[in-house]
């Protein structure tokens, strides 16, 4: 079998006649201003869903098993603000990240009329995409979930239910920013918890036979006492059982511990990316660079927006992506 090497597909779209304008059926009519983008992917959705059930899983036994039965009210208001802000923004993100246009080339625009508008001088070329019929700008590749052409497309993201490109990009990363965050701070407030749970009722065990610290003789427990059953009250630790707390609590262990690895890979590979200005697709097929080099300070603020604000940890804050260029769809 001949091998067939990535650049061929390249010379043969560059062909007139590979366009095929007059079998393009025009673009449909833009829906109305402000309509949602969502994509019916069943996986998708599974997995947003998943998303959502292990945050408020989380947010449960944060508050009702660590929380809120503590006596500290110092340490559970700080940390119970600090937790929730982190998980609101946490969620806020993934659903901006999975209801924003990732930046969709319009639907079938490889028509003749569009084509002639482009303008194009001798020896410029377009792409078209045979999946979608439509004039792919530089740097878009097609996803076959969501059926359309993406401009900067690094990946499809199932968890997100939606491709990570130019318009989203930015609402990912904090979604895996403050997912690390929350896990990170989840697996520090489970540690203090056993800490001060396992010294306390082993505490309230020492005294329920009559022995203190300080003590090293052995138990005075009287004969009638022996008759009663050992109870040590653990209702400052959590207002559930013992084995419901410890089952809840390590759940909640293996969980953060999963998701903090998980989405600082990903956070890291994500910066990475934006900082040398190469998306994940890019960085696998190994793709030739043909557009300007700039620093990494630059590249940043044209995910995050310009200037530099506190608006870039902020889900609700649009980046500015600047006016359409015709030039984009011309190599």
């Amino acid at each position: 079998m001949m091998l067939v090497p990535a650049h061929h597909f390249r010379d043969i779209e560059r062909k007139p006649e590979y366009l095929q304008p007059e079998q393009c059926i025009p673009p449909p009519d833009p829906g109305p201003v402000g309509t949602m983008w969502f994509i019916r992917d069943g996986c998708g959705i599974a997995c947003a869903v998943v998303t959502w059930f292990l945050v408020l899983y989380a947010e449960f036994v944060v508050l009702f098993v660590m929380l809120i039965p503590s006596r500290d009210y110092v340490y559970s208001v700080i940390n119970g603000i600090l937790f929730n802000l982190l998980a609101f923004l946490a969620l806020a993100s993934h659903c901006r990240a999975m209801l924003t246009d990732p930046g969709a080339v319009p639907k079938g625009n490889a028509t003749k009329e569009f084509i002639e508008s482009l303008q194009l001088k001798p020896g410029q070329v377009v792409y078209k995409c045979p999946k979608c019929c439509s004039i792919k700008p530089d740097r878009a590749h097609h996803c076959s979930v969501c059926k359309r052409c993406i401009r900067k497309m690094d990946h499809h993201c199932p968890w997100v239910n939606n491709c990570v490109g130019e318009n989203n990009q930015k609402y990912f990363v904090l979604f895996t920013m403050y997912i690390a965050l929350i896990s990170l701070h989840a697996l520090i407030m489970v540690g203090f918890h056993f800490l001060h749970c396992f010294e306390e009722d082993w505490t309230n065990l020492l005294q329920a036979f009559g022995v203190t610290r300080k003590e090293t003789a052995e138990p005075q427990v009287s004969h009638q006492d022996k008759k009663q059953p050992l109870k040590v009250s653990s209702t400052e630790c959590s207002s559930f059982s013992p084995p419901t707390t410890v089952i809840l609590l390590i759940l909640l262990c293996f969980e953060g511990l999963l998701f903090l690895i998980f989405t600082s890979v990903m956070f890291g590979t994500q910066v990475h990316s934006i900082c040398t200005d190469e998306t994940g697709i890019e960085q696998l097929k190994k793709e030739e660079r043909r557009w300007a080099k700039k620093t990494k300070w630059m590249n940043m603020k044209a995910v995050f927006g310009h200037p530099f604000s506190l608006g870039w940890a902020s889900p609700f804050a649009t980046p500015d992506q600047g006016k359409a260029d015709p030039s984009q769809y011309v190599v």
